[in-house]
Protein backbone atom coordinates (compact mmCIF):
# COMPACT_ATOMS: atom_id res chain seq x y z
CA UNK A 1 0.00 0.00 0.00
CA UNK A 2 0.75 3.13 -0.86
CA UNK A 3 1.02 6.14 1.62
CA UNK A 4 0.74 9.52 1.10
CA UNK A 5 1.69 12.00 3.06
CA UNK A 6 -0.09 15.08 2.93
CA UNK A 7 1.80 18.87 4.13
CA UNK A 8 -0.19 21.92 4.73
CA UNK A 9 1.07 24.90 4.41
CA UNK A 10 0.85 27.12 7.12
CA UNK A 11 -1.33 29.97 7.76
CA UNK A 12 -0.05 33.09 6.38
CA UNK A 13 2.14 35.15 8.91
CA UNK A 14 0.05 38.30 9.72
CA UNK A 15 3.21 40.62 10.45
CA UNK A 16 6.25 40.53 12.94
CA UNK A 17 5.10 41.05 16.67
CA UNK A 18 7.18 44.58 16.06
CA UNK A 19 5.49 45.84 13.27
CA UNK A 20 2.26 44.70 15.23
CA UNK A 21 3.06 46.21 18.50
CA UNK A 22 4.42 49.71 16.29
CA UNK A 23 0.65 49.88 14.27
CA UNK A 24 -1.05 49.84 17.77
CA UNK A 25 1.29 52.29 19.39
CA UNK A 26 0.82 54.80 16.39
CA UNK A 27 -2.74 54.40 16.18
CA UNK A 28 -2.87 55.31 19.98
CA UNK A 29 -1.17 58.10 19.55
CA UNK A 30 -3.41 59.52 16.45
CA UNK A 31 -6.23 58.81 18.88
CA UNK A 32 -4.73 60.72 21.33
CA UNK A 33 -4.17 63.55 19.26
CA UNK A 34 -7.38 63.74 17.68
CA UNK A 35 -9.29 63.82 20.87
CA UNK A 36 -7.36 66.70 21.64
CA UNK A 37 -8.54 68.32 18.89
CA UNK A 38 -12.09 67.69 18.94
CA UNK A 39 -12.18 68.66 22.79
CA UNK A 40 -10.01 72.16 21.48
CA UNK A 41 -12.46 72.45 18.84
CA UNK A 42 -15.88 72.66 20.70
CA UNK A 43 -14.22 74.48 23.91
CA UNK A 44 -13.76 71.92 26.29
CA UNK A 45 -10.48 73.67 27.07
CA UNK A 46 -9.90 76.05 29.65
CA UNK A 47 -8.74 79.57 28.25
CA UNK A 48 -5.65 80.57 29.36
CA UNK A 49 -5.03 84.31 30.53
CA UNK A 50 -8.31 84.83 32.54
CA UNK A 51 -8.50 83.45 35.89
CA UNK A 52 -11.54 84.01 38.01
CA UNK A 53 -11.01 87.78 39.56
CA UNK A 54 -7.72 88.48 37.54
CA UNK A 55 -7.68 89.87 34.23
CA UNK A 56 -4.99 91.49 32.14
CA UNK A 57 -6.50 94.83 30.53
CA UNK A 58 -3.59 96.58 29.10
CA UNK A 59 -0.11 96.00 28.38
CA UNK A 60 3.08 97.83 26.95
CA UNK A 61 6.68 96.29 25.36
CA UNK A 62 9.56 98.19 26.96
CA UNK A 63 12.04 96.10 26.05
CA UNK A 64 12.65 92.41 24.87
CA UNK A 65 11.85 91.22 28.42
CA UNK A 66 10.39 94.20 30.25
CA UNK A 67 6.77 94.69 30.06
CA UNK A 68 4.27 97.43 31.81
CA UNK A 69 0.87 95.49 32.66
CA UNK A 70 -2.18 96.76 33.79
CA UNK A 71 -3.88 94.20 35.72
CA UNK A 72 -7.63 94.17 36.98
CA UNK A 73 -8.09 92.85 40.51
CA UNK A 74 -11.86 92.82 41.97
CA UNK A 75 -11.41 96.02 43.73
CA UNK A 76 -8.39 97.97 41.94
CA UNK A 77 -6.39 98.07 38.87
CA UNK A 78 -2.44 97.24 39.32
CA UNK A 79 0.11 98.76 37.50
CA UNK A 80 3.03 96.30 37.14
CA UNK A 81 6.59 96.05 36.05
CA UNK A 82 7.28 92.80 34.63
CA UNK A 83 10.84 91.77 33.62
CA UNK A 84 12.41 88.16 33.42
CA UNK A 85 13.03 88.04 37.04
CA UNK A 86 10.60 89.94 38.94
CA UNK A 87 7.46 91.51 39.27
CA UNK A 88 7.06 95.12 40.65
CA UNK A 89 3.89 97.79 41.40
CA UNK A 90 4.41 100.78 40.47
CA UNK A 91 0.96 102.28 40.80
CA UNK A 92 -2.14 101.29 42.36
CA UNK A 93 -5.39 102.69 40.85
CA UNK A 94 -9.45 102.51 41.80
CA UNK A 95 -11.02 100.11 40.21
CA UNK A 96 -12.88 100.27 36.19
CA UNK A 97 -16.67 101.13 36.52
CA UNK A 98 -16.77 99.94 33.24
CA UNK A 99 -13.50 97.62 32.04
CA UNK A 100 -15.95 95.84 29.38
CA UNK A 101 -16.58 99.59 28.01
CA UNK A 102 -12.95 100.61 27.37
CA UNK A 103 -12.39 102.84 24.41
CA UNK A 104 -9.41 103.61 22.15
CA UNK A 105 -8.93 107.03 24.63
CA UNK A 106 -7.59 104.75 27.50
CA UNK A 107 -4.79 103.94 25.36
CA UNK A 108 -3.79 107.74 24.85
CA UNK A 109 -4.54 107.76 29.25
CA UNK A 110 -1.90 104.79 29.42
CA UNK A 111 0.55 106.57 27.35
CA UNK A 112 0.35 109.59 29.07
CA UNK A 113 0.46 108.10 32.42
CA UNK A 114 3.79 106.45 31.50
CA UNK A 115 5.38 108.78 30.43
CA UNK A 116 5.13 110.68 33.75
CA UNK A 117 6.12 107.53 35.33
CA UNK A 118 9.01 107.37 33.83
CA UNK A 119 10.05 111.51 34.34
CA UNK A 120 9.15 111.23 38.10
CA UNK A 121 12.85 111.47 39.66
CA UNK A 122 14.22 108.73 41.59
CA UNK A 123 12.70 106.19 39.03
CA UNK A 124 15.07 104.31 36.95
Amino acid sequence: MKTQAIVSQPAAVPGSPLAQVSGALLGIIVLILAAAWVIKRLGFAPRGNKTRGLNVSASASLGPRERVVIVDVDDARLVLGVTASSVNLLHTLPAAAGSADETPASAADFQAMMKNLLKRPGRS
